[in-house]
């Protein structure tokens, strides 16, 4: 058996597992998971909010390390067709900050990592990893809103200003803030057994302008400030023009560079199913022949032998499409 299922640090659950499936997204925080069960009669009792922990082994190793852990019990279901199963469907603590709401006023000049330090003060998060993201933000007032989204707001506006992609996520020792990309080791994908190529202009910007809102003092409506026009592919493409309400962008060279940031033209994303590799996760970074692309999400089934379906993009796609659109 390459996986177990512990329940509350005590229970096995892993002979009854008829299957397992695991998602990883950055369209998502949390890391779900969806286990199968047979029901017999002597099983403990399963109910949502209780502990519960995946391990599998990792590709070319012996030993069990958690892949969905600390992890909770977000929703059972049971059939019965004559034999009695249970469907669990499971996540990583960090949907509580998906599913939690706030208020908070930062003021600016703040990064992104001391605003992450204040959120974990006042919910008592475990910060395992957080290194410094550099960019000062602007003042931000959120409103009434998810944890995740004040949170992704911040890394958004980090890559708008020029700086690194960041995505958090869970692992055993706590919450990481994950620099895209940054995994010591990258795996090769080998023995594929399918692959698909999708290339669009949806989404494309051949042109950007970045606006500033124009307050006037006479109260009439005026146009907004252009503080800086980028163009890049147009012949090619035509005009796709896409516009960037920035209040806080200063004029000159920093709207410049936001402008070329939001200039793309075709996206290609690839999609693969290989054998499982059951460590990889969303943001890490993997090498299809000689193309270094980024994991968008991770789909998989475990086993022995398990499989895995793979988005991959490039990493300027990546930040198009996740941070500055």
């Amino acid at each position: 058996m390459s996986y177990k299922v512990i329940l509350q640090d005590k229970y096995d659950l892993s002979p009854l597992v008829e299957s397992i499936n695991l998602r990883d997204s950055l369209e998502q925080i949390a890391y779900q998971g969806t286990v199968n069960l047979t029901a017999v009669p002597d099983m403990p009792a399963l109910n949502p909010g209780m502990s519960i922990r995946v391990s599998g082994i990792p590709y070319g190793k012996q030993s069990y390390v958690p892949l969905l852990h600390p992890a909770v019990i977000w929703e059972v279901e049971s059939s019965n067709s004559g034999n009695k199963r249970i469907t669990l469907t499971l996540y990583d603590r960090t949907v509580y900050l998906d599913k939690s709401e706030d208020e908070y006023i930062f003021p600016a000049k703040q990064t992104a990592t001391q605003r992450f330090k204040k959120y974990a003060a006042d919910w008592e998060l475990k910060i395992t990893a957080l290194p410094d993201t550099v960019e000062k933000l602007g003042r931000a007032v959120y409103r009434t809103q998810s944890l995740y989204s004040m949170m992704f707001a911040d890394l958004r506006e980090t890559a708008k200003m020029g700086g690194k992609l960041y995505h958090p996520r869970m692992i055993p020792t706590g919450l990481e803030l994950y620099e895209v990309g940054s995994n010591a080791d990258v795996y090769i994908l080998e023995r594929i057994m399918e692959t698909t190529q999708s290339r669009t202009l949806e989404g494309a910007a051949t042109k950007v302008k970045v606006l500033a809102t124009t307050a006037s003092e006479t109260g009439k409506e005026v146009p907004s400030k252009i503080l800086a026009v980028a163009e890049k592919d147009t012949e090619l493409y035509g005009t796709l023009q896409a516009i960037i309400q920035d209040d806080e962008v200063k004029p000159g060279a920093a709207a410049q560079k936001l402008a070329k940031s939001r200039l793309s033209g075709i996206r290609q994303t690839i999609s693969v199913t290989a054998p499982d590799i059951n460590t990889i996760r969303a943001g890490d970074a993997v090498m299809f022949g000689s193309m270094k692309l980024i994991v968008i999400s991770v789909s998989r089934e475990l086993g022995n032998p398990g499989s895995m379906s793979l988005e991959l993009g490039t990493y300027d796609d990546v930040k198009r499409r996740f941070y500055l659109e």
